[in-house]
């Protein structure tokens, strides 16, 4: 896919809501603290779904031709890319995956025995656009057991690349959420470096064509140069 394409479709983005981005009263932390921490690896997990499975759908709370929607909470997951010294890159590769509602990834490898959604699209992939911007619609995912006395918390998985910079897989977390604290993945992250995964959401902006009922929260993905 051309650049040109690519800035075309995050602009479209999902319908209504890819011009809005950079209209949001939401500041992204790296952006306010005049800082731009470089963004934590974190295992990818033993599901990550393979980068053929990936298309440039950023909506993954529907299933193209269902008329239903994913079960669960309605989220706007958005941000920027960025260098080490905070300049925007464009034309960054973003892919997400993650859990349903009930914690469970569409993987053979999952032993999780909680439902799968039939309405839910687990993964998607998108470009950043010349502000470095990305966003995903999609649902904050459950939780779900890990290990014996371990729950892992609602999280997200990102793998950020560009041709020149070091490729970065990561997890993004939900602020407040009880299980942060117990969960030996994020706890194994400096804490000096630990706020920069950990996301709070709130309310979407009313009359941008977000979801009604739905929340918002910023992400900002640092990449480092390998020059």
């Amino acid at each position: 896919m051309t650049i040109s394409n690519r800035r075309n479709f995050l602009t479209r983005g999902i319908t209504g809501v890819g011009a809005a981005i950079a209209g949001s009263s939401f500041v992204s932390t790296a952006l306010a603290q005049g800082m731009c921490v470089v963004t934590p690896r974190q295992t990818a997990g033993p599901f990550y779904p393979g980068e053929n499975l990936f298309d440039q759908n950023v909506d993954l709370t529907r299933v193209p031709g269902s008329p239903a929607r994913a079960k669960g909470q309605v989220v706007y997951v958005t941000g920027r890319v960025l260098d080490q010294n905070c300049r925007p890159l464009e034309g960054a590769n973003v892919e997400l995956w993650q859990a349903c509602a009930s914690g469970k990834y569409k993987s053979q490898k999952d032993p999780n025995p909680a439902p799968l959604d039939p309405n839910f699209r687990y993964w998607a992939e998108t470009f950043t656009n010349a502000k470095g911007q990305y966003i995903f619609k999609t649902i904050i995912p459950g939780a779900y057991p890990a290990d014996t006395g371990w729950t892992r918390p609602p999280h997200l998985h990102f793998k950020v690349t560009k041709l020149g910079y070091k490729e970065i897989i990561t997890q993004s977390y939900f602020k407040g959420h009880p299980l942060n604290e117990q969960d030996l993945i994020l706890r194994a992250i400096p804490a000096r470096e630990r706020d920069s995964v950990v996301v709070e959401f709130g309310p979407s902006l009313q009359g941008h064509g977000y979801e009604p009922g739905s929340l918002m929260g910023f992400l900002d993905l640092t990449l480092v140069s390998i020059r």
